[in-house]
């Protein structure tokens, strides 16, 4: 297959088997998202929807969370892993977000960035399932899955993304990176396939005669 053809069939495929493209991570508004995302990290989804609950009952807008201790939101935080350095992140934006923005999210990459703990991926992320912007947010999934298909060198996680935006229409983006992430979970894992196990693997190069070795993010 030429590239072109493994982007088309990468994006029907994917397409048939997830038309619908919830948020994996529960909330109900850009506030409770953007501190779910940023729980997030190194931490599994489904770890995030079990300790969120607990948080927002508590506080699940930043009035509410920046009167919280930093010890009363690092105890309820703990099972998400780098409690310390997430409860301080998540107190501290809180107070920027009332200071800076009247307590609103701001829909800007930039402003997002600027925010403690909210790194691109999770100011992406926040773009694209906030605001509808068109973002391509890199995960460990998207970094795997799309050496493995031939869509980049994976040199590094910036690289990734850029070569995924030049490889599909921004229309595609915001549910192309869940659809992915969704596919890295259920078929294409990091050791059940190794480049040859799974569909999408298989169609996209099918004489591959060895694993194919990917970069970590």
């Amino acid at each position: 297959m030429l590239k072109s053809e493994r982007v088309e069939y990468i994006l029907q495929r994917l397409q048939e088997l997830y038309p619908q493209t919830p948020v994996p991570l529960d909330h109900c508004d850009p506030y409770t998202l953007l501190i779910a995302v940023l729980l997030s990290a190194q931490c599994t989804d489904e770890r995030v929807n079990k300790v969120t609950p607990a948080l927002f009952a508590l506080a699940d807008n930043p009035v509410d969370m920046a009167r919280l201790e930093v010890d009363q939101i690092k105890a309820i935080i703990r099972p998400c892993g780098l409690s310390p350095k997430k409860s301080k992140a998540i107190k501290r934006l809180s107070e920027i977000l009332l200071e800076e923005h009247d307590g609103v999210v701001p829909a800007d990459m930039e402003a997002l960035e600027r925010l403690p703990g909210v790194g691109h991926k999770t100011a992406s992320v926040v773009m694209s399932q906030a605001f509808g912007v068109p973002a391509f947010p890199v995960d460990t999934h998207i970094h795997r899955l799309a050496q493995r298909w031939g869509l980049t060198n994976g040199g590094s996680v910036v690289q990734t993304e850029r070569d995924l935006k030049r490889l599909f229409a921004e229309e595609f983006w915001n549910r192309l990176h869940l659809q992915i992430i969704f596919y890295g979970r259920e078929y294409c894992t990091a050791r059940g396939c190794d480049g040859r196990v799974c569909e999408i693997c298989r169609t996209c190069y099918p004489d591959r005669k060895h694993p194919k070795k990917t970069i970590k993010a």
